[in-house]
């Protein structure tokens, strides 16, 4: 079988820091993001949340 490598892609991210919970829009309809959690704007403009843990283990910061 033929190994691929995923092609590394730059993403807007935001912190929720609202001390609540915010509801977004996204591909699979309104989900929930929590405090903490990670809310990503992909490359077609789509968003979703992230827990934090992945988030720190998917993606390092662009300088």
């Amino acid at each position: 079988m033929t190994k691929y490598r995923k092609k590394p892609v730059v993403i807007e991210a935001e912190q929720n820091i609202s001390g609540g919970a915010v509801y977004i829009n996204t591909l699979e309809g309104k989900m929930r993001a929590d405090p903490g959690d990670w809310i990503i704007t992909g490359i077609k403009g789509e968003r979703y949340p992230i827990k934090p843990d992945i988030f720190e283990e998917t993606y390092e910061l662009v300088e």
